[in-house]
């Protein structure tokens, strides 16, 4: 993966749940005019969205925020995972980890 993750997330996401570039851009505030050409712009990388733009994104593909800075597949399953956990789900699945790397070292 280049040095950028964002373009990839951004084509992957999009493409999961079926809609265009344009109906993306279009969606999350763009003119219609202009939406696919930009949405095109930030999934070749040519242009990276400012956070604002990117959230907006992340809400409309319902991944986290976090999911576009993933540089593997697997870190971005699990962000998509653990962001649809409860506060309390979160903690335990902390402390499951935590637990799991302290039996590792010991």
């Amino acid at each position: 993966m280049s040095d950028n993750p964002i373009p990839l997330r951004l084509k992957q996401a999009r493409k999961k749940i079926g809609i265009s570039q344009k109906e993306l851009g279009i969606k999350i505030g763009m003119d219609a005019s202009s939406a696919s050409g930009r949405m095109n712009h930030y999934e070749k990388g040519r242009h990276v969205p400012d956070v604002a733009t990117l959230r907006k994104i992340a809400a409309e593909l319902n991944v986290p925020l976090n999911y576009f800075f993933c540089e593997d597949d697997l870190s971005a399953e699990l962000a998509c995972l653990i962001s649809k956990l409860d506060d309390e789900s979160k903690k335990d699945l902390i402390s499951e980890l935590l637990a799991t790397k302290s039996n590792d070292s010991a």
